[in-house]
């Protein structure tokens, strides 16, 4: 078996609109995996919102791997081992809080065990394809948190953080994430994670980063991975990997630099190109 390594965004790419695992899909993965391939859930989300997907998918049977918060930490699914962590230092966090802070319309979350914290639990509505959307309860209840509030996120932090996430309406963003950034863009990484979330992680964190910190060390070769992704925040894995694969539903930046466009999320397109390149896994 040529790929050994299949690597997976989530929210746009493992999941389809309605947020679970196609059937087709999940066959398909789970077949890879009886074949001896490892599955790699490589996502923004907190490593509480990848648990439940990663027993869907036995990764805690195969030694699959969870790359959470963008790259910043790493996480064995059979034993939960911690493989690679690097957080925000206090002081970073700190910085980036407080600069928040010039910005009105813009609403930080971060989180620490169970909880998601945020100025206001009841400030959580954004404008998002022209609809009301609460963003701040998707959020928390997508990473499986329970809400609490703080006055003051920058005086409040006193431990280390894996990412600090920011939303808006997608236009404010647009508008001022130059000026978001521009403290911290030579000091840390900053990004869009989608067009309604803006966030900073440590320097030099990504996707890729990960990766090749944990597998390479793990006998893998890139020219065994393959990896699918949709959005911006997934451009350095796609370009890792042997074979670098865009959704159909990708942002146009993304397939530009794939090797390949697969169909999108909502037409098993994982599975679609698991089956062009192990064709084994249809016996």
């Amino acid at each position: 078996m040529s790929l050994k390594v299949i690597i997976m965004d989530v929210d746009g790419t493992l999941t389809s609109n309605d947020k679970d695992v196609t059937p087709k899909t999940k066959e398909a993965l789970l077949k890879a995996e009886e074949a001896g391939a490892i599955l790699v859930l490589a996502s923004g989300r907190p490593t509480s919102g990848l648990l439940d997907l990663a027993k869907e998918l036995q990764m805690d049977k195969h030694h699959g791997l969870l790359v959470a918060y963008n790259g910043s930490t790493v996480i064995d699914c059979e034993t939960m081992d911690v493989l690679f962590n690097q957080a925000l230092s206090v002081e970073e966090g700190k910085a980036v809080l407080e600069h928040m802070k010039k910005f009105d319309r813009v609403r930080p979350m971060i989180d620490k065990g169970e909880y998601m914290f945020v100025n206001n639990v009841y400030d959580n509505w954004i404008t998002w394809k022209g609809k009301p959307f609460d963003v701040i309860q998707y959020e928390s209840r997508g990473g499986k948190f329970k809400l609490c509030e703080i006055d003051d996120l920058a005086e409040f932090v006193d431990f280390e953080l894996n990412k600090i996430l920011t939303t808006a309406d997608p236009e404010y963003l647009q508008e001022h994430h130059q000026e978001m950034m521009e403290p911290f863009k030579d000091t840390l990484s900053c990004m869009f994670t989608g067009d309604f979330y803006f966030e900073f992680t440590a320097q030099g964190i990504d996707k890729a980063k990960a990766l090749d910190t944990v597998l390479i060390p793990m006998g893998y070769k890139k020219k065994e991975m393959i990896a699918f992704g949709d959005g911006h925040n997934d451009a350095s894995m796609v370009k890792y990997a042997g074979i670098g694969v865009a959704m159909e539903n990708a942002v146009q930046a993304l397939k530009d630099i794939a090797d390949e466009v697969t169909l999108s999320n909502d037409e098993d397109g994982i599975a679609a190109s698991l089956y062009k390149h192990m064709p084994e896994l249809r016996g």
